[in-house]
């Protein structure tokens, strides 16, 4: 099994988010994202779900939507193939290589929050641009790049101005980092998160063809209370969770 495969903790993963997400999944996610998927666009609409875990997504799609969903694990896919809807297709597949599908099968593709496990980007997208109709809409959704990157951001405190802000020892280097899952337990298992600076992101798009429409950065929902809750809301809106990029097909 490839080392970037979730498969060696599904059952952690598979409790964190279990079948509708956890708690930014349902709060922040969805609600934003399904605006910027425009699903009415297209007449039949079909989506392709990259690296969907247990399928939470298609949990949250109207039940006209054809909906695929791959991912490196059998455990995941399982888990999926076991709460799975009409019109819900599930499979395990590797993202990094080519995938199964015809030439233009979706009009949709979605890559939630598994940017930062992908090894090869690029031909990641250049397989999703294959398998989408033109025009099609491919959503990226990733823990910000700017300000959350493992061992490399922090929140920290400046007492003189009463402000909580983010320190960010790393950015423009690409890193490849270790997380320790349930660290300091016995048996404890380790991922690999991959940090990709915004700039590569976008030159990863392009050279595979596929031209950004939007970009939105979204913020925790949650609030504080206590002494220090103003100075975390403030710093809650002001350095956000997650950073959406909205691509679209064109035709070369």
């Amino acid at each position: 099994m490839d080392n970037t495969s979730w498969e060696k903790v599904d059952l952690w993963y598979d409790h964190l988010v279990g079948k509708e997400g956890h708690y930014y999944h349902k709060h922040v996610i969805f609600p934003a994202l399904f605006p910027l998927l425009e699903l009415n666009r297209f007449q039949d609409p079909a989506l392709l779900d990259l690296a969907c875990g247990q399928g939470v997504l298609a949990h949250h799609l109207p039940p006209s939507i054809s909906y695929y969903g791959v991912d490196l694990s059998p455990s995941l896919i399982k888990a999926a193939k076991e709460k799975k809807k009409k019109h819900h297709h599930f499979a395990v597949a590797d993202i990094c290589k080519p995938l199964s599908f015809n030439e233009e099968s979706f009009t949709h593709a979605t890559l939630i929050l598994a940017l930062q496990n992908i090894a090869d980007p690029l031909t990641t997208f250049k397989e999703t641009y294959r398998c989408l109709k033109d025009e099609g809409i491919f959503i990226i959704v990733i823990n910000h790049p700017c300000f959350r990157i493992p061992r490399q951001t922090h929140w920290e405190i400046d007492p003189s101005k009463k402000l909580q802000y983010r320190r960010v020892d790393a950015y423009l280097s690409p890193l490849k980092i270790p997380i320790q899952v349930h660290p300091g337990q016995k048996g404890g298992k380790e991922v690999w998160a991959f940090h990709y600076p915004l700039s590569m992101i976008t030159r990863f798009l392009s050279a595979a063809c596929f031209v950004i429409r939007e970009i939105e950065e979204w913020t925790s929902d949650k609030k504080s209370s206590g002494a220090a809750a103003r100075m975390e809301n403030r710093a809650r809106k002001e350095f956000p969770l997650f950073l959406a990029i909205k691509a679209q097909k064109t035709v070369k």
